[in-house]
């Protein structure tokens, strides 16, 4: 199994619920485990019984675990002023006001909380090397998978950006010396040497993506939820992101043989409901189903954690070779 985990699916299928399972399951196997949650409702928080923040903090009762929760919107207003700073920097003083205008309105557009969530994660990925797994308990398909589509869009974006550049460099300069030579400013132009860090970054975080990340969906079984799974299974495909498995979670269990009434009936019913969508995702799905978890009456944390976790057919070996920077 790949050193990096992520369970996603359309909202409220129980994301939380498996991402913390699988990471006591790996702690339980003998592995340094951290649990991640990009989840702005801080679920995990709810799951472990305990107060969580944005740095890993050791999980009580759990050897071996830990767990940290990501707020998007510290992230979206972090990202703002790393940006601020950053041109800042190297801009004019009669520019900053301008710069920090159009910022401003650039982190207030679609996509920006996307942008500030993956450099996050990412930055996870990157610091991790006290972990032999981390577990992401991602957003909701359709943000993740913007989220996830960026490296791809901004590797060739800042291509064109720096070409731009170099461009404008070069013609500058040789109008302010008066002939064909240049000098050779650009080597340590400030611009260019941020917009040759982003994209190995983005490099960085696609090969990881692709390379060190294993992808499985969490679906319920019904109608909607399948027809999600199907888009999100495909999308992450595109995107060359093989999903792993299903986890068919909220399983209404069957009532007894003897019982007959109008609660067994609606039950039957829903249960025999449920089965045909389990079969279309067994037959009509490439991806393996991983786990049929039925509904608990109570909250899934503590023992019944360990419960779900026992019912997840994935593998916890850890990786043959750990992922590098390089």
């Amino acid at each position: 199994m790949e050193k990096f985990v992520f369970f996603g699916g359309k909202g409220g299928v129980g994301k939380t619920t498996m991402s913390a399972a699988y990471a006591v399951k790996c702690a339980a196997a003998g592995l340094d485990t951290l649990v991640v949650s990009t989840d702005p409702a801080h679920s995990t928080s709810d799951v472990f019984d305990q107060r969580l923040g944005d740095e890993p903090q050791a999980v009580d009762g759990r050897d071996g675990l830990w767990a940290m929760e990501i707020d998007p919107d510290e992230e979206v207003e972090h990202h703002l002023m790393e940006t601020k700073r950053a041109l800042g920097d190297q801009v004019s003083a009669a520019l900053v006001n301008e710069i920090d205008r159009q910022i401003e309105m650039a982190h207030q557009t679609p996509g920006a909380y996307e942008a500030a969530l993956f450099d996050r994660f990412v930055d996870v990925m990157r610091s991790s090397e006290a972990f032999d797994r981390v577990v992401f308990d991602t957003s909701p398909t359709g943000g993740t998978l913007r989220l996830l589509g960026l490296p791809e869009f901004l590797e060739g974006w800042i291509d064109r950006l720096r070409r731009k550049r170099e461009q404008s460099i070069d013609l500058y300069e040789k109008a302010a010396i008066g002939n064909t030579e240049p000098r050779r400013v650009m080597d340590g132009d400030p611009i260019l040497a941020r917009l040759r860090e982003r994209k190995e970054f983005f490099e960085y975080a696609g090969r990881m993506l692709r390379e060190h990340t294993a992808f499985f969906l969490v679906v319920n079984p019904d109608e909607l939820s399948v027809r999600e799974t199907r888009r999100a299974a495909d999308g992450l495909a595109d995107r060359g992101l093989a999903v792993r498995g299903l986890a068919v979670n909220r399983l209404t269990p069957s009532p007894d043989d003897d019982e007959n009434g109008r609660g067994a009936r609606y039950l039957r019913d829903r249960v025999a409901t449920e089965r045909a969508h389990l079969r279309t995702l067994r037959e009509a799905f490439d991806q393996p189903v991983v786990a049929e978890i039925e509904t608990r009456v109570e909250e899934v944390k503590g023992d019944f954690l360990t419960e779900v976790a026992e019912e997840l057919d994935v593998d916890t070996a850890p990786p043959a070779a750990p992922p590098t920077d390089e």
